[in-house]
């Protein structure tokens, strides 16, 4: 059967996410998720859809989504592409824009999928390796058709100065997406980048700030000809009748993502706080999680004892530059206190 398929999917690895527990009562902190509810709009809209428009096809170039996002960032409705997830935006950003004798660049370590989608399209790879506390320099003479600028980074939760990026988008020839995917708990975005620079797009997704990871919903902005290469390659109907009018109301309630990130980022600061003075290295997290190496415990082992107290962390133990650190989601106030004394009594036991 082998010889069935391409050789590049036989050679490449597929993309592992996160466990999905079916346990009830596991205190989930391993996928990055908004433990808060979404928008009072979302429940509001479901009640109101019309069944009968299921049998129809969705509005294939969301118009009206498109509007309430343009409105958003002060562009037009053309600077703006939505997609299934914002990982269909990075899937069709190396088709648009990577010529088969070209390459794409990323952080390493970063999202974990940027290399998986890089070898579905058989292009070449051009990792740029992190210092030891994961600072960002390119080495000279860097070139590639595409860079994945993932900030805040993930799995580190640093976020690069916006000085920086630009710096590096106006002397970079190839495209840029910033993935900005953490950018609504951060201090700072990229968002205007995209809209004064040719070759920038600025990708945001629903699944963290809004509380709507599973309805996937994901955009980008960016010049009108980028935007349009992208409307040209992808599917027909990309995003569902029921994603696109949910999203929608939710862009739309600001109110309620605002106060829902507010608390994550207090309660990061709480248990950021705790966690060093219990001993561990804890990032600068500009995300919903935190990015942190226990000291005195192997983090493997703290891995599983948390998990044998039902508390899911993730842990990427295949990556020699991540093996050493633990990522922690933000969950609700309850969760982090039960996940904190979880891991006083594993260091005291």
């Amino acid at each position: 059967m082998s010889n069935l398929i391409r050789k590049s999917v036989r050679a490449m690895s597929g993309y592992v996410p996160g466990e999905q527990p079916k346990d009830a009562d596991m205190v989930k902190l391993n996928t990055n998720e908004n433990p808060y509810l979404p928008s009072a709009d979302v429940q509001d809209i479901l009640s109101m859809i019309d069944i009968s428009e299921l049998s129809r096809y969705p509005d294939p170039v969301c118009m009206e989504l498109r509007k309430v996002i343009a409105e958003l960032h002060g562009c037009e409705v053309e600077n703006v592409f939505v997609g299934n997830g914002s990982d269909e935006v990075l899937a069709l950003c190396i088709r648009a824009f990577v010529e088969r004798e070209g390459s794409v660049g990323y952080f390493e370590p970063s999202y974990s999928l940027y290399p998986i989608l890089i070898d579905i399209e058989d292009v070449e790879k051009k990792p740029v390796a992190l210092n030891v506390g994961f600072g960002w320099q390119m080495p000279e003479d860097y070139a590639a058709s595409l860079f994945f600028l993932t900030n805040p980074n993930a799995p580190t939760s640093l976020q690069y100065s916006k000085a920086d990026v630009e710096s590096f988008v106006q002397g970079f020839d190839g495209v840029v997406l910033v993935d900005e995917a953490y950018a609504d708990f951060a201090k700072e975005n990229c968002m205007d980048l995209a809209l004064a620079n040719d070759n920038v797009l600025v990708a945001r997704t629903l699944s963290k700030s809004y509380s709507l990871a599973g309805i996937r919903l994901g955009y980008c902005v960016g010049h009108v000809e980028l935007i349009g290469a992208l409307h040209k390659i992808k599917d027909s109907y990309n995003v569902n009748y029921l994603t696109q009018e949910i999203a929608r109301v939710a862009i739309l309630d600001q109110d309620t993502m605002t106060a829902n990130v507010q608390a994550i980022v207090e309660t990061r600061k709480l248990v950021a706080d705790k966690l060093s003075e219990l001993g561990f290295e804890v990032c600068d997290s500009q995300t919903n999680f935190l990015w942190v190496k226990p000291l005195g415990l192997r983090p493997k082992s703290l891995f599983e004892e948390l998990r044998k107290k039902n508390i899911l962390v993730r842990y990427f133990e295949n990556d020699g530059r991540t093996k050493d650190y633990l990522r922690v989601t933000i969950g609700t106030a309850p969760e982090m206190f039960q996940f904190m004394d979880a891991v006083e009594e594993i260091l005291n036991g």
